[in-house]
């Protein structure tokens, strides 16, 4: 897999046409591109695009691939810039730090906040889980943080969004036929918890399942949401997870709703007061402008089966 072929399936995703694709974005010929997404398509074995009246459509797997090929392709392009950049004048460093998997859905707002100031700037971009965020933030080494609300000295948290938790599960799981799922009906045995890690999360759940006498009795335990996503697929067991986790299951795997109420966990931008950075600075003056574009934007869903 080479980095045109991600900038191909790019270029026809946003064009919703092979035709166009080819003679405005990418300057080639439509048989040459065809036969570069064919090639793609069977190294990741399975279908991207589809056919349809409207033209040409991602197929789930394709919506669950191009949001990682479009932050290759960004990275490719940082990997490019960091080079160039030893043999250019320094630039002012601003450095984001987002909990593994936030990164795809607010990198892109991030930088519409600071488009105004990229240029001029060595912006840099790491993932990592929550704790290891907010510490990151706590010491210095990031200017910025997305994550949970990580208690640490001296951070101070602005929240961002709020993430209700669902279910994840197997795609043919009896529970799978349910529009939602009442917590009581999740079988204790199979029910995959928490690590340390995650202990904010793993407070949230516990108190939602103890308030509703649901007491589980897990022998896997989850560290992330890929952890979490991998033992549902490899085990067939169940767990709770943040619903920003959808737009990235597998075919295998699906996300239903908790009946009534469910359990929320909020996302939060955290920063040091005392940090003297002006892009932070600049950055926090348009934080509200970043909450707005974020809530007005459909998150990518993936149709429930």
């Amino acid at each position: 897999m080479e980095l045109r072929h991600l900038r191909y399936l790019v270029a026809v995703a946003e064009e919703g046409s092979l035709k166009r694709a080819a003679e405005k974005r990418l300057h080639t010929a439509q048989p040459s591109l065809s036969r570069q997404l064919r090639d793609l398509e069977l190294e990741v074995g399975t279908d991207l695009l589809k056919r349809s009246s409207r033209g040409v459509e991602l197929t789930p797997a394709g919506q669950a691939f191009i949001e990682h090929a479009r932050l290759s392709l960004y990275q490719a392009g940082e990997a490019v810039a960091a080079a160039r950049r030893v043999v250019r004048p320094t630039k002012t460093s601003f450095s984001v730090g987002f909990l593994t998997g936030q990164e795809v859905e607010w990198l892109p707002h991030v930088t519409n906040v600071l488009s105004g100031q990229l240029k001029n700037i060595d912006f840099r971009v790491s993932s990592d889980f929550s704790p290891d965020v907010a510490q990151a933030v706590k010491l210095g080494e990031i200017d910025l943080g997305f994550s949970r609300i990580e208690p640490q000295p001296d951070v101070i948290y602005k929240v961002i969004a709020h993430e209700p938790i669902v279910v994840i599960l197997p795609s043919d799981h009896p529970l799978a036929g349910k529009p939602e799922i009442d917590p009581g009906e999740l079988d204790p045995e199979t029910f995959i918890g928490y690590s340390d890690t995650p202990h904010v999360l793993r407070g949230i759940v516990e108190k939602y399942l103890g308030d509703r006498g649901v007491r589980v009795s897990p022998t896997h335990f989850l560290d992330g949401f890929a952890t979490g996503i991998s033992l549902v697929a490899s085990t067939r067991g169940v767990t709770l997870l943040p619903a920003y986790v959808e737009p990235l299951l597998p075919w295998s795997v699906v996300s239903r709703p908790l009946s009534g109420k469910p359990p929320v966990i909020e996302i939060a931008a955290g920063y040091r007061a005392d940090n003297p950075s002006p892009v932070l600075h600049s950055f926090l003056e348009k934080i509200d402008e970043l909450i707005a574009s974020h809530a007005a934007t459909p998150r990518l869903m993936r149709p429930q089966r």
